[in-house]
């Protein structure tokens, strides 16, 4: 999880140019990052190249804060690997 979490945050303070002492597991990843409808194409793109797995249409849906995205970049890698 930590190799998780460092990746994340570098790929969102250089490419989102989010204040990295914002980024806490329980802060609000739209609010921090201010992210639009654009952003978020842009954020799609920057997992699936850092974390080489699919991101699903809607799967950003029920992630609120930075612990819900990490967590779900952890277990898309697992279902990656378990496939």
């Amino acid at each position: 999880m930590e190799k998780i979490i460092s990746t994340t945050n570098e790929f969102l303070v250089e490419e989102f140019e989010a204040n990295p002492d914002l980024i806490k597991p329980e802060a609000d990843l739209k609010e921090v990052l201010d992210l639009d409808s654009l952003d978020y194409i842009d954020l799609v793109v920057a997992l699936e190249n850092n974390f080489h797995f699919k991101v699903q249409p809607g799967d950003f849906a029920p992630l609120v804060t930075f612990s819900d995205f990490y967590n779900y970049i952890q277990a898309q890698i697992r279902k990656k690997e378990a496939a």
